[in-house]
């Protein structure tokens, strides 16, 4: 019975991160761990946003959505990755592999672009203060989060469609730990330069729009701190833009070796090590840089464990 017009292939099998079985149970509750903290943090950032009025500003805005972004593509990865370490197969049907790739995709396309409003909103913070409410309006960053999801969309339907386009054999063995792009293309049948192009055109696109857009904010945003004349003043910026840095470093460094290199150079194996930085320990990390490096951060956290205390 085939899955589509396109496919004989009905069901998929991950083969998880590795293959030892020394090392299945200790990776189990190491990424059980990992995706409680990346739970946790994230979805405590975003009610700590929500809860706490002085953190309803365009820069919390963002931060919140950052916050879903990670929570919800972490959650369309581990939970299933979770199951190879318990499981002898762990299969998922072809529906739920291309389920999983649009949702994937839609998140991660999504990060790349909020981290570049993030950018854009720190540069008018700090280039243009005067100007920051007027620039920054909510019906801007409405503007600028349609954007941000909109393009995340067009990107996840391209990967998909272009997916859904080739034919799978006999093999149904995933090299991956989630239904990711390469390792599909390498196990179709039919897959072609057309298909390897598409890939690079939208990772592309992608990663190359976002990193241009945050190395222009963040080349004015220097700019602008050296001519300010009082050293508390510079620290000041350097430490509200230090927690943006680090998250785009990781994010963006992790995401290029991935996808932005030929598949002969990165052998599957390296890209599933590779992966797991952007997929599993950016969501992880980026509440715990933004909450440990953030005053206000750590004000509304105080305000918030007192009044449960108090009540």
């Amino acid at each position: 019975m085939a899955a589509d017009n396109t496919s004989s292939v009905t069901e998929f099998i991950l083969a998880g991160l590795t293959n030892q079985p020394g090392l299945q149970l200790p990776l189990f509750f190491l990424f059980l761990g990992f995706y409680m903290v990346t739970v946790l943090g994230n979805l405590g950032l975003i009610t700590l946003i929500g809860l706490n009025s002085h953190l309803h500003t365009p820069m919390y805005f963002f931060l919140f959505n950052l916050s879903f972004i990670d929570f919800s593509y972490s959650s369309a990865i581990i939970p299933k990755m979770l199951m190879s370490f318990v499981s002898k197969k762990n299969i998922i049907s072809y529906t739920g592999c291309m389920t999983q790739l649009f949702f994937f995709s839609l998140f991660v396309i999504s990060e790349s672009f909020i981290l570049s409003a993030m950018a854009y909103d720190r540069y008018v913070a700090i280039c243009k203060p005067l100007l920051y409410t007027v620039t920054m309006s909510p019906q801007v960053c409405l503007f600028l989060l349609v954007g941000v999801y909109g393009i995340g969309a067009l990107g996840a339907l391209a990967h998909t469609v272009n997916i859904l386009f080739l034919t799978f054999c006999a093999d149904n063995l995933v090299n991956h730990y989630m239904c990711d792009i390469l390792p599909l293309l390498e196990l179709s049948c039919n897959s072609s330069y057309m298909n390897n192009l598409v890939v690079f055109i939208v990772a592309g696109f992608g990663i190359g729009v976002s990193i241009v857009t945050i190395f222009l904010s963040y080349g004015f945003i220097l700019s602008s701190i050296f001519h300010i004349s009082s050293t508390k003043g510079k620290s000041k910026a350097f430490s509200t833009c230090g927690s943006h840095i680090i998250a785009i470093c990781l994010f963006f460094g992790s995401g290029t070796f991935a996808y932005l290199k030929p598949p002969s150079a990165v052998p599957l194996d390296q890209g599933k090590v590779c992966s797991l930085f952007y997929t599993i320990v950016v969501p992880m990390l980026n509440p715990l840089i933004y909450s440990l490096r953030n005053k206000d951060v750590k004000l509304a956290m105080k305000k918030t464990l007192g009044r449960i205390t108090f009540s």
